[in-house]
């Protein structure tokens, strides 16, 4: 597909909010945005160009702060290479958002990346339902970073809400979770998106990433979903692209969060 087709069903398929949002989840629509609220932190789904310019996307830009604000809450608006208008970016900085790391959107077809998961001697792969597994996986990634991200209560409510398009799974060796990474489709959509992946440390470099990606790749081209997509780190992305997931984009979350 050429890339701006691809990039307009990207838009339509994989960056807008999802139809039906999970118990406990609620969107509210503001002009060309909506806002997804519930969650750990809220998130602002936003198309590629609002419309608004100048004093009217600040007032777009701190109606969404402000809202979050009376919440008490963190807010993301994620913006991508690709958006208009040019000056969002400083926008947003000007309203107190502030930019993480940098990622790539990363995209690829599920037949060519889907194949039997090699894993190294003692490590198996589990697709787990559990709230149990969830809290096991957030533990895990505590570990990785540093931090309780809220992963295992947004695997539960994400995974009882859509139980067959939300698959998770995890590497485990000894009973020990490795490594984890959860799948999620849509029904309607050519993409699938593919979310997770961190390992512990001593169980890098050993193929895990690969395998759980290859594993998930499996079951989405079971489902006959074509595309699938990663908002890649700097570290996961050059993996991805020697697998064959080729660069569509750069996105930066841009995160406002309030005053303790």
């Amino acid at each position: 597909m050429e890339r701006e087709a691809l990039l307009a069903a990207f838009d339509a398929q994989a960056r807008a909010a999802p139809p039906d949002p999970p118990p406990g989840v609620w969107h509210e629509t503001d002009g060309p945005l909506v806002r997804v609220v519930g969650q750990e932190r809220g998130f602002i789904s936003a198309p590629r160009d609002t419309g608004a310019r100048g004093a009217d996307l600040d007032r777009l830009i701190t109606r969404q702060r402000d809202y979050f604000a009376a919440r008490g809450e963190a807010v993301e608006w994620k913006i991508y290479g690709y958006d208009e208008p040019a000056d969002l970016p400083g926008r947003l900085r000007a309203a107190g958002f502030v930019p993480e790391d940098p990622e790539t959107v990363v995209v690829a077809l599920t037949t060519a990346i889907a194949a039997e998961p090699v894993l190294p001697d003692g490590v198996v792969l589990r697709q787990v339902t559990a709230d149990e597994d969830m809290h096991r996986i957030a533990a895990m990634e505590a570990q990785v970073w540093g931090a309780d991200r809220g992963t295992g209560e947004h695997l539960i409510r994400e995974a009882a809400a859509t139980p067959g398009d939300y698959i998770v799974l995890t590497a485990e060796a000894a009973g020990r979770v490795v490594a984890a990474g959860w799948l999620e489709m849509r029904p309607g959509s050519q993409f699938a998106g593919l979310w997770g992946g961190a390992t512990l440390a001593e169980w890098r470099g050993r193929g895990i990433y690969r395998a759980l990606v290859a594993r998930r790749a499996q079951l989405a081209a079971a489902r006959g979903v074509r595309y699938l997509q990663v908002d890649a780190s700097s570290d996961s992305a050059p993996i991805l692209q020697r697998l064959g997931f080729q660069a569509l984009a750069t996105t930066t979350p841009s995160v406002w969060t309030p005053r303790r």
